[in-house]
């Protein structure tokens, strides 16, 4: 059995020469094996021939723009997209993470910091594309097969199912009555409407975390609202994630900053106001997708000065 480790594969895509060089040099050290592009079409051609772990992304580039290759690319690709730019206002930051990237960095930037946010993505959950190619979804364990009930015996099932099945012999139809005889009564279970399919089991034990009827699991990756997926980003679930984990405790930006760096609290980690407004995009999208209001929210709780964490609870 093959057991070789993944190739670490680098596309870069910038139209500036000498910044393009630095960032061979800087991903060359960090182990990959980097292809260089100079403009977003040859390297959305890139990434589709090479498939890599890492993509950095210049903005603003000749032809299509880094936020449409950015689109682009996620259509087929669930490669770490690091976006690098000279403006750093913030609508810029919020076009970017809208656009599928997962960090985002302004120019100039220090070569350590870069190196360092690639090393913090490569140790989160990579998500899967789905089978038709549709876009990146989150890795999902297969449902177990219903137990089939033994033949003549009563339904077995486990708890969590959402219906016993019905024995082989109320699963044929019913005979056609004979003329003169007394018609036959269908029996109970078989005219008995199914639940609904969404129902499903949730608990803290299965790794379900629950708040105000939104449910997450960290192990699959999956967010839930009202029996239906919700369509997060690496770094929108992280954010979730923490604040489900954190209940009522604050988190502050710079913290929340170093989590999706992968990073801890308590070390000295320099957290610049462009990481904090970073964190302020990613919560906007996360509220905008929960269809959360920011001024009577269900689920995240802005603390003014401080950060964020989860509104009180409805019971």
């Amino acid at each position: 059995m093959d057991t070789q480790p993944e190739r670490r594969v680098a596309v870069i895509i910038e139209d500036d020469a000498d910044i393009r060089h630095l960032l061979e040099t800087v991903l060359t050290q960090a182990g990959f094996e980097v292809i260089a592009t100079g403009n977003g079409l040859d390297g959305v051609q890139a990434v589709r021939a090479y498939d890599p772990m890492v993509t950095t992304l210049d903005v603003s580039m000749p032809g299509i723009d880094g936020f449409e290759a950015a689109k682009r690319i996620r259509a087929f690709s669930n490669t770490y997209l690091v976006m690098l730019t000279a403006r750093d206002e913030e609508i810029d930051t919020l076009q970017g993470l809208e656009a599928g990237a997962d960090d985002y960095l302004t120019k100039p930037f220090r070569p350590r910091e870069l190196r360092a946010r690639v090393e913090a993505m490569l140790r989160r959950p990579r998500q899967v594309l789905a089978v038709d190619g549709s876009g990146p979804v989150a890795p999902v364990a297969e449902a177990p097969a219903p137990v089939a009930a033994p033949a003549g015996g009563s339904p077995l099932a486990p708890a969590a199912a959402p219906m016993a099945s019905a024995p082989a012999a109320q699963a044929q139809p019913a005979p056609s009555p004979v003329a003169g005889s007394p018609a036959q009564p269908s029996p109970v279970a078989a005219s008995a409407p199914a639940e609904p399919a969404a129902a499903k089991s949730y608990s803290r034990e299965d790794g379900w975390l629950e708040h105000n009827g939104l449910f997450v699991n960290s192990e699959m990756r999956l967010a839930e609202k009202e029996g239906k997926s919700i369509d997060l980003t690496r770094s929108e679930f992280d954010l979730l994630n923490a604040l489900m984990e954190s209940q009522r405790r604050v988190r502050s930006k710079a913290d929340l900053a170093l989590l999706l760096r992968g990073e801890s609290y308590v070390t000295a980690h320099f957290v610049s106001e462009a990481d904090k407004r970073a964190i302020e995009v990613h919560m906007a999208n996360l509220r905008r997708k929960l269809a959360d209001s920011i001024t009577t929210p269900r689920w995240i709780e802005t603390v003014r000065g401080v950060g964020y964490r989860l509104a009180a609870s409805d019971d």
